[in-house]
């Protein structure tokens, strides 16, 4: 079966002379290209709730768009997890050469982000263009790539009325007298597709659809599109009242106008396959008339200490609450530590046992580092390349987990078996291009996890340069008073010396 690795296993012995990282991913990025896709990724797809070969509309691009979050605050660690999952299902799907449009929108007219505007004496826009920076910030501390687009709300209105018009015209909609207008939701034959629900017995959860003005409904399924605006709220002109549209026709149109009709992927959280996707679908479909998305992905719940996030119950935590505590890379680690279709359970010790996993990957690309930096120019020997051969059975094993509905469980401990044997072959004394290439192969399966494993760490100037190879020298002639002066000038400057079997090693204090 041909992968990915055993092609970079190609590269490398067909190059072994080269060593520099970026030639190195020249050559690695050019077989990549030359290689497409020849193993199909099985997606888990809500819609038919089965495992399904992924077959894009378009041969070689994907177009997927993901609920993002109502920005009226920080962002919890509940959207952290879409967030991250998502983020990682695109960097795989672009490791198997695939272009991805991904869009991520950012819903910035909220009946939360209103009551935040109006407890701070300010208007919504404040709030939402607040929080959006924010959650920004949040995203790149946990590597979340930005997406190809993130549309707000607010931008598209214009979209929304005519999409509403449109469902009116076709008789899948219509205006109540104060102007409100309603989704019908029996005119409509596939609703309830997604999530396995007969519309006779929807009645019990009727209170998830509806809102204010439900008198006027034709149906009690019927929902919301544009709703009348009220007082202290922000309002936009439209053929039928002053008003806001409704939650659900915003990622319609969004995903409409930046992806086309009919997209590959739509993704999200679990609580949202009904009734956000569901009604979707149903608006999508009628007024476009094609089928809206191929595959539908959503990832489990995430739980506190075995308990729903609440903070009523004191388990609520923000991103930068974890911050405070833990890199947000133990954050991200911890998230991909489960499948993401699996409830998932945070809690202190768990996230400790995310930290240690980390360091250790950590550690050995840093030891690999060290080794490379001192090793010799010769080529692979024999063995070497034997090594490199079974090297490259791991990132096969990630490989397959990966395509096997995004099984990033199965996925890590493929990379911890490949740091394993990382550590237990490579010494003083292996040739540079061998070292650099173990390096590579956990650094490119990492970064497609989007962890960073590489420390980057500051030049020392030439003063405490000198300094360490006087110490060096202090410790041949047995003179370790001065050895040890040495080192506490160092701790005094910030420098952390380490006496390692590989040899003297320094990390900031």
């Amino acid at each position: 079966m041909p992968t990915f690795s055993k092609g970079l296993l190609m590269v490398m012995l067909f190059a072994q002379s080269i060593h520099q990282a970026d030639e190195f991913r020249k050559c690695l990025d050019k077989y990549v290209r030359q290689r497409g896709n020849e193993e199909i990724m099985k997606v888990y797809n809500t819609l038919s709730k089965k495992k399904e070969d992924f077959v894009p509309i378009e041969e070689g691009k994907v177009r997927m768009y993901v609920c993002g979050p109502t920005v009226y605050n920080l962002i919890h660690i509940g959207n952290a997890r879409p967030m991250i999952v998502f983020d990682t299902v695109r960097r795989y799907m672009e490791h198997k050469g695939y272009e991805v449009n991904f869009v991520s929108n950012f819903t910035d007219v909220d009946d939360k982000i209103i009551k935040k505007a109006n407890e701070e004496g300010t208007d919504a826009s404040t709030i939402s263009e607040r929080y959006i920076e924010e959650c920004k910030k949040d995203m790149e501390g946990l590597h979340v790539k930005p997406a190809t687009t993130h549309p707000q709300a607010t931008r598209e209105i214009d979209g929304m009325i005519e999409m509403i018009q449109t469902l009116i015209d076709k008789g899948h909609a219509y205006a109540a007298p104060d102007g409100t207008v309603y989704f019908k939701t029996r005119s409509f034959p596939g609703y309830g597709k997604l999530s396995h629900k007969n519309l006779d017995d929807l009645r019990s959860g009727e209170r998830s659809l509806l809102v204010s003005g439900e008198e006027q409904k034709e149906d009690p399924l019927d929902f919301v599109l544009w709703k009348p605006k009220k007082e202290g709220e922000p309002f936009w002109e439209s053929p039928w009242c002053e008003g806001r549209p409704g939650w659900h026709i915003e990622c319609s149109v969004m995903s409409k106008k930046y992806l086309g009709e009919e997209i590959d992927i739509h993704a999200g959280g679990e609580d949202l396959i009904f009734p956000h996707h569901e009604n979707e679908i149903a608006q999508s479909e009628a007024a476009n008339g094609k089928p809206f998305a191929k595959y539908w992905m959503h990832n489990g719940f995430l739980n506190i200490d075995n308990k729903k996030m609440s903070k009523s119950l004191g388990n609520f935590f923000t991103v930068r609450d974890i911050s405070e505590k833990y890199d947000l890379q133990v954050l991200r680690f911890f998230m991909l530590s489960a499948h993401y279709r699996s409830p998932l359970n945070f809690s202190a010790e768990l996230m400790e046992a995310a930290k240690n996993g980390l360091e250790r990957i950590v550690t050995c690309v840093s030891n690999l580092s060290f080794l490379i930096k001192n090793a010799g120019d010769g080529a692979m020997s024999d063995e070497e390349r034997a090594k490199v051969k079974e090297a490259a059975e791991f990132a096969d094993k990630f490989d397959e987990a990966m395509d096997d509905d995004f099984n990033t469980a199965d996925a890590i401990s493929a990379i911890f078996e490949l740091v394993k044997f990382a550590n237990t072959c490579a010494a003083e004394g292996s040739s540079r291009a061998f070292l650099q290439a173990l390096k590579e192969e956990i650094v490119a399966l990492t970064d497609i996890c989007g962890l960073e494993v590489e420390k980057k760490q500051e030049l020392l100037d030439e003063e405490i340069e000198a300094l360490i190879q006087e110490r060096q020298e202090a410790r041949k002639t047995k003179n370790f008073a001065r050895a040890d002066e040495i080192r506490d000038t160092l701790l005094g400057r910030g420098i952390v010396l380490e006496d390692t079997r590989e040899g003297v090693k320094w990390k900031k204090a």
